[in-house]
């Protein structure tokens, strides 16, 4: 298992968990569709690493490196 930080450009991975539980971030992070199941892909990183490029259902969100530490995810491979 990974954390969503972790992914390189152009990896797709599926959510496994995410941490933070009875936090604002935690709330934000499953409103913004990032929810066990869900695919995601990272299309880019910022040079220095943040932020970080992701499309989720279909749309692109931008989310910093340190939010996607809370993210475990696992590789999906032959993507």
């Amino acid at each position: 298992m990974l954390h969503l930080n972790e992914l390189k450009p152009g990896q797709s991975a599926v959510v496994k968990h995410v941490f933070g539980e009875g936090t604002a971030l935690r709330r934000r992070l499953l409103d913004m569709g990032i929810t066990p199941k869900t695919e995601v892909k990272l299309v880019r990183q910022a040079p220095l690493g943040d932020p970080l490029q992701l499309e989720v259902r279909g749309y692109e969100l931008a989310m910093r490196s340190s939010d996607a530490n809370l993210v475990e995810v696992e590789v999906q491979h032959g993507h």
